[in-house]
C-alpha cells in the first residue's frame, strides 16, 4: 500500500488518522510518518504491546482473546477516541517465532480499520520470519484502511 495516497486522500478531506499497534510495534506509524507532510493528518499512535495497555489506555476488553477481531476493533475505536481522529487502524497478532498456538499459529494477525463510525475487521495468516510477518501485517492494515476510506468517504 502506498502511504502517500492515503495521506493525500486524508489531507484533501481534512481528516486525521491514528494507529493502535501490537504485533506491528509501530511499523504502521513509521510507514505513515515517512511521508513528508504527514503531520497534516497523522495524530499519533499507541503501541499497546502489553495487555494492560490495551485495557487501560485503549479501553479494550480482551475476553475474546488478545488476538481476535474483537480486540482489533476495540483497539481502533479506542485510539480514535483517545487521539481524537476520524480514522484509525489497529493490529494484534503473533509475529513469531514463538507465541503461536494451535488455534492462533504464528503469522495470525487481526486488523481493524475505522473510518468515521464504520469499523471493518479482517484476520490474516502470513508466512515467513518475524520481520516478514510484521511488514506483511503493516501493509495489510494500510491496505484495509485504504479500501475502507474509498468505500466510506
Amino acid at each position: 500500500m502506498e502511504t502517500k495516497e492515503i495521506g493525500t486522500f486524508l489531507r484533501q478531506r481534512g481528516l486525521t488518522v491514528s494507529t493502535a499497534e501490537s504485533c506491528t510495534g509501530g511499523m504502521i506509524a513509521s510507514m505513515i510518518t515517512r511521508v513528508a507532510g504527514s503531520s497534516d493528518y497523522f495524530k499519533g499512535a499507541v503501541v499497546s504491546y502489553a495487555i494492560e495497555v490495551k485495557e487501560r489506555v485503549l479501553g479494550v476488553d480482551v475476553s475474546d482473546g488478545v488476538v481476535s477481531e474483537s480486540t482489533a476493533r476495540q483497539m481502533a475505536e479506542g485510539v480514535a477516541r483517545v487521539l481524537l481522529t476520524d480514522c484509525a487502524v489497529a493490529t494484534t497478532g503473533v509475529a513469531g517465532p514463538g507465541g503461536g498456538t494451535a488455534e492462533t499459529p504464528v503469522g495470525t494477525v487481526c486488523v481493524a480499520a475505522l473510518v468515521g463510525t464504520h469499523v471493518t475487521t479482517r484476520t490474516f495468516h502470513f508466512e515467513g520470519d518475524r520481520e516478514s510477518v510484521i511488514l506483511q501485517a503493516a501493509d495489510a492494515a494500510l491496505g484495509l484502511l485504504w479500501e475502507e476510506m474509498q468505500n466510506i468517504l
